[in-house]
């Protein structure tokens, strides 16, 4: 099986910011929260805040709009942003884990036929964590209690934030805009 992040990796860009911006241009309440949203990830960027309380932060504009229908119209026109090249090589036990919230991708991976995706579960109507951010180490952690025996063949990410993963995968690729160089660990450093 192959393992693929999912922003920036095979869709172009990131689609929380992009799904944000989206319901801005179309809601009021939406860009009324803008500077707030904006101010805390200041804080976040400063580390007074963290990650999650301000992924939770940026969410809440997710109280304010239809998510389920919000989330049908942005994808009916941001589809056109999976790569290509995924789509040239996907198989049927492909497996999605992303940091970006679980039914924002889920919508995506859906539409594409992908059956397993693991994403922060974010509540679409609160913008509320209901577990950890799938970040990182924790990307692994979901993977062991959903395949506890199986094996990544080959794994996709666009960050070296995803090395956890990398390196239980028999071949891991750094994804830089359709580009799949080999995953070099020594950068790192």
């Amino acid at each position: 099986m192959n393992v693929y992040d999912f922003d920036k990796t095979i869709f172009d860009g990131d689609s929380t910011a992009k799904f944000l911006m989206y319901c801005a241009k179309k809601h009021k309440k939406v860009r009324r929260m803008l500077p707030r949203i904006a101010v805390r990830g200041i804080g976040f960027g400063l580390g007074f805040i963290k990650k999650q309380d301000f992924k939770e932060d940026m969410f809440s504009f997710l109280s304010v709009i239809d998510t389920a229908h919000e989330l049908e119209l942005f994808w009916d026109a941001n589809m056109k942003g999976i790569k290509q090249w995924y789509k040239d090589n996907q198989r049927a036990d492909d497996i999605v884990i992303t940091a970006s919230p679980e039914f924002l991708v889920k919508c995506a991976t859906d539409r594409l036929g992908i059956k397993y995706i693991m994403g922060s579960p974010v509540d679409m109507n609160t913008g509320k964590y209901s577990g950890k951010n799938c970040h990182g180490e924790e990307k692994v952690v979901r993977f062991r209690e959903a395949f506890p025996n199986a094996e990544i063949d080959d794994f996709f990410s666009d960050s070296y934030s995803d090395t956890p993963l990398a390196k239980i995968a028999k071949k891991a690729y750094l994804v830089k805009g359709d580009k799949l160089l080999e995953w070099d660990e020594s950068k790192l450093k």
